[in-house]
């Protein structure tokens, strides 16, 4: 469901999929070729998200840019199920995992991979093409080249699956 607040109304790219379920509200940018699952939550109603082209936002997912600010989320990013999103940055081709908390004016680098269940502390930046897990995240290794090609494999499944859902829609059986 998309929703207008405050003389602002999201703006769905081309070949983007949204959810009936989801929850878009007020001023969101989301780009060409994005999936929006069911249940995700996106809240620009005091500040901007904008998402860029190719990136999966997965069921149950909640994003809240910051007051008064900008949540940039790159291209070709996977935001995996249930990860709860209030930073202000996450860079292009970044994994951030199942669960993960990603806290108020945080920021992960191009490359990032946040690991499931793992919390991004308020105001903590992490550098590029590195993985970090835990709570509180911590840096445990550098991004692999075997690293890189699983992702986009996983990227590109949720372009198709948008592409799919779009064609096809969800019949509702009573």
């Amino acid at each position: 469901m998309l929703f207008a607040f405050d003389n602002n109304s999201p703006q769905i790219g081309r070949n983007s999929y949204v959810s009936e379920t989801a929850q878009v509200i007020g001023n969101v940018l989301i780009g060409d070729n994005c999936y929006v699952g069911h249940g995700a939550i996106l809240r620009g109603d005091y500040g901007r998200i904008e998402i860029g082209d190719g990136t999966a936002v997965e069921e149950a997912v909640v994003i809240h840019s910051p007051p008064g600010g900008q949540y940039h989320i790159g291209k070709s990013v996977t935001l995996g199920h249930g990860a709860i999103l209030h930073g202000n940055e996450i860079g292009d081709f970044c994994v951030i995992g199942m669960g993960a908390i990603l806290s108020i004016f945080s920021q992960t680098g191009e490359w990032t991979i946040i690991g499931e269940g793992s919390l991004v502390r308020a105001n903590q930046k992490i550098a590029p093409r590195v993985v970090a897990v835990g709570n509180p995240v911590k840096v445990i290794r550098d991004v692999t080249a075997e690293d890189q090609e699983l992702w986009n494999y996983g990227k590109q499944v949720y372009v198709d699956l948008a592409l799919k859902y779009l064609d096809q829609g969800m019949t509702l059986i009573q």
